[in-house]
């Protein structure tokens, strides 16, 4: 009786042993998951992102897709993505990633427009579960210091709504509860910038170095970029690349290689970039206006 009893505990430790090794062989066969974060004024599920989900289903079939809803309902997430605290939603984000399971072996991300900023933060902040690739499409990642679609960098409405948003945007109430004030960078005045920026100044790491930010960017096997040469959304549309204007005026640009960000590697980029980490794509269109082809021919290939 012993002996069919070690028996039986054989049998049923092999039969373990042989249903997890079908359940690796079964997840390394499976595409990566894709964690989609969408951008101002869209939402989760519906409109424009639901053309995306359409985009990586069709073209990865299989594939598991989470598209990020920042609230209860449809009307809740649009919302938010203009007034609840970029800090809270990255949290709250890392919650629901943390505990789904079908993503604990790892997933790629794709951040729309502002999106991009926010699930790079994902990346910086959050490293379990890891993020493999992270792609983002006109993300202002140096910030903006524009207004959409205005008519010019020349013309005195910008320059007059410009003013109106450095005199706000640094208050602390603003920066607590308007997500876009959160990413204004004013290049004529870097130093209140740099002090009063809740969000974009700490994960560009300009009031000092966190260590483990760096660390977890360069975790990323792939850091992927799109610029859109006509983006009447973004300014300056350099942003997208990493780029911004010139510090104490707001006409001439400098790109990510000649920033004290990449010089001084704060985030890790320059390393990055050393081992071809880092990939800038460019759409010769507005601001998220791209074909399913390029899609296809130009993405596909770092989510598969």
């Amino acid at each position: 009786m012993a002996r069919q009893g070690v028996g039986y505990c054989l049998l049923f430790f092999c039969c373990v042993l042989e249903a997890l090794s079908w359940k690796i062989v079964r997840n390394s066969t499976q595409p990566l998951p894709v964690v989609i974060w969408h951008g101002m004024g869209n939402s989760c599920c519906k409109g424009l992102t639901l053309h995306f989900i359409k985009l990586v289903k069709e073209a990865i079939p299989g594939s598991y897709v989470l598209s990020l809803e920042i609230g209860n309902t449809v009307e809740e997430d649009i919302k938010n993505g203009y007034f609840m605290n970029i800090n809270d939603q990255v949290e709250l984000v890392c919650n629901i990633l943390s505990k789904d399971e079908k993503l604990q072996n790892g997933y790629n991300a794709m951040g729309f427009s502002q999106g991009g900023q926010f699930i790079r933060a994902v990346a910086q902040r959050c490293p379990s579960p890891a993020m493999i690739n992270l792609i983002t499409f006109g993300s202002p990642h140096q910030g903006v210091y524009g207004v959409p679609h205005c008519p010019g960098e020349s013309s005195q409405f910008c320059d007059w709504i410009r003013k109106l948003l450095n005199f706000g945007a640094y208050r602390s109430s603003i920066q607590k509860h308007l997500v876009q004030a959160e990413y204004w960078h004013d290049p004529l005045n870097e130093e209140l910038y740099r002090n009063k920026s809740i969000f974009l100044a700490d994960i560009n790491q300009e009031r000092g170095i966190n260590e483990s930010y760096k660390e977890n960017m360069m975790k990323l096997k792939k850091f992927v970029m799109i610029k859109f040469l006509k983006d009447s959304t973004v300014d300056p549309l350099d942003s997208e690349w990493f780029g911004f204007y010139k510090t104490g005026q707001a006409k001439k640009t400098c790109t990510l290689q000649e920033s004290v960000l990449y010089q001084e590697d704060r985030l890790g980029l320059k390393a990055m970039d050393k081992l071809n980490k880092l990939e800038f794509l460019s759409v010769d269109g507005d601001h998220l206006q791209f074909s399913q082809e390029w899609f296809v021919a130009n993405i596909v290939p770092y989510l598969k």
